[in-house]
């Protein structure tokens, strides 16, 4: 059961401060100052939350990432059916705090959605944001299997670096598709933007969910793959 509540608070954390400074600063490829502290602020909550409770969860905060570590073999259906749900109520819940600060203290939302995840960046196209979501995903997934792998040799700085990878692909995917990467993320944001009149993310939603963990199950299959063959 720790280790749900461990997800639930990075997932939360996550939302909190990754969306949430999306939605104070703005995240367009306009706005320069905006979409760079944006790609910063999700990497470095990553970078602070592995360093917290990555000893007791793995501090996957994400569905995509609990599938790919699935699927190499890391974790029961039981736990990642856990760490999923876990994910969701916890993006579910910050993206809550986020309305309640916003909204209690009459703050302009710059991205018109509580920092969810849309297709203006590709014109609307759900195909290109799919491409989009599987090749980002697929990047930061082997990213973390590598890091962590117990032949990698990493140590205390696998975390910096999948937060640095998470930055990374943010700064190419903010101004696509806001960059989503992990379900729970785009999740939570859409619901509570539906339930505050806003339904344009609801709607695109499915992208977010399909594409990053497609993009997962391939870097899973390719790593094991790669993996493999060295040895």
């Amino acid at each position: 059961m720790k280790k749900y509540i461990a997800e639930f608070i990075g997932t939360a954390v996550l939302v909190i401060l990754g969306c949430g400074t999306a939605m104070l600063v703005g995240c367009s490829a306009a706005q320069g100052g905006g979409y760079v502290l944006t790609a910063l602020a999700f990497g470095l909550v990553i970078v602070g939350m592995a360093y917290c409770v990555g000893n007791i969860s793995g501090c996957h905060i994400n569905p995509a990432v609990s599938l790919g570590v699935l699927l190499s073999g890391g974790m029961s259906v039981k736990d990642f059916v856990g760490y999923v749900v876990s994910q969701c109520l916890g993006a579910l819940a910050g993206a809550g705090v986020l309305a309640a600060i916003f909204g209690l203290g009459n703050v302009t939302d710059m991205t018109g959605g509580f920092g969810s995840n849309g297709l203006a960046g590709v014109n609307g196209s759900a195909v290109a944001g799919l491409i989009v979501e599987v090749v980002l995903t697929f990047i930061f997934v082997m990213t973390i299997l590598g890091v962590t792998s117990k032949k990698a040799g990493h140590g205390s700085f696998g975390g910096l670096v999948i937060g640095l990878t998470l930055t990374l692909v943010h700064i190419l995917g903010i101004g696509l598709t806001g960059t989503s990467v992990n379900p729970a993320r785009s999740i939570g944001p859409a619901i509570v933007a539906a339930i505050n009149g806003n339904t344009a993310p609801i709607a695109d939603v499915w992208v977010f969910i399909v594409g990053p963990l497609a993009g997962a199950a391939l870097a899973a299959v390719v790593y094991k793959f790669l993996e493999k063959s060295k040895d």
